[in-house]
C-alpha cells in the first residue's frame, strides 16, 4: 500500500479520538503478540495474510470461522485513516490506496489485529471505528471508505500477490520487500488487485459501505 501526501486541502471534521481501553484479559488468544507477528512496512495484506495463516494453523475451525480478513479502499483508492505509525502528522493521518486488517467477530463483541495503527493490538471495533476511520459524513466521495470482507480460509486460499504494484515506472521498489516469497494460491500469481477493489464484480467475500460495516460487527458510534 502507498499514501498521499495530503486531502486535496479538504478539511475533515471528525468527533473525539477514542481512548485504548480495551480489555486484554478478554481478548482470544488467535494470533501472537505484536512483537512477535511477521511485519512488513507498507505490505498490510500479507501482514495479515500471515496472521491469518497463523490462526488456521494454531486454531480450532470454530475459533477461525470468527475471523475475517478486511480490505479498506474505494473507486478512487483514496482512504484515510488515524492513528497510523507511518504518520508524521498530529493527528497521525494517512490517506492510503487501500489498507487491511484483521477482524475477530464473537457475539457481539469484535475486535480489530493492526499492526499499523498506534492502538492496541488488538482493539475493539468500536474503538477503531472511532479513532482510526471516524465520522465520514463530512468526507467527500472521494474518501468514503469501502470495505471487502473476507472468512480467513476464503483468503488463504484464493489471494495472491507477485507484488508488482509495488514497484515504479523505473522498476524501484516503492517500500523494500518482505523477505519471504510472494504469496501465490491454486489459480494465480497475482490476484490482488480483484480484493482492493470494491467492485461486485469480484466475488471475494463481500463488500459493505461504512455503516453497513459497523452494523455487520454490531458497532455504534
Amino acid at each position: 500500500m502507498s499514501s498521499s501526501k495530503a486531502l486535496d486541502s479538504y478539511r475533515i471534521v471528525r468527533g473525539p479520538m477514542a481512548l485504548d481501553v480495551t480489555d486484554h484479559s478478554y481478548v482470544p488468544n488467535v494470533v501472537p503478540a505484536a512483537s512477535q507477528c511477521i511485519y512488513t512496512a507498507c505490505y498490510c495484506e500479507e501482514n495479515v495474510w500471515k496472521l491469518a495463516a497463523y490462526v488456521k494453523e494454531k486454531c480450532s475451525l470454530k475459533e477461525s470461522s470468527k475471523c475475517y480478513c478486511v480490505f479498506i479502499s474505494n473507486k478512487s483508492k483514496k482512504i484515510p485513516l488515524w492513528r497510523q505509525k507511518a504518520s508524521k502528522d498530529a493527528d497521525r493521518l494517512v490517506v492510503w490506496d487501500y489498507h487491511v486488517i484483521l477482524v475477530y467477530h464473537e457475539g457481539r463483541e469484535s475486535l480489530v489485529f493492526d499492526l499499523d495503527t498506534e492502538l492496541s493490538f488488538p482493539c475493539t471495533m468500536k474503538e477503531y471505528a472511532t479513532a482510526c476511520i471516524g465520522d465520514e459524513r463530512t468526507l467527500k466521495e472521494e474518501y468514503r471508505r469501502m470495505f471487502r470482507v473476507i472468512p480467513v480460509e476464503e483468503f488463504l486460499s484464493t489471494f495472491a500477490s507477485d507484488r508488482s504494484h509495488m514497484v515504479n515506472e523505473k522498476g524501484e521498489w516503492l517500500a523494500p520487500p518482505p523477505q519471504y516469497p510472494p504469496i501465490s494460491c491454486n489459480h494465480s500469481t497475482n490476484n490482488i488487485e480483484e480484493f482492493i477493489s470494491m467492485s461486485s464484480d469480484f466475488k471475494h467475500g463481500q463488500v459493505f459501505n461504512l455503516s453497513a460495516f459497523l452494523e455487520k460487527f454490531q458497532v455504534k458510534l
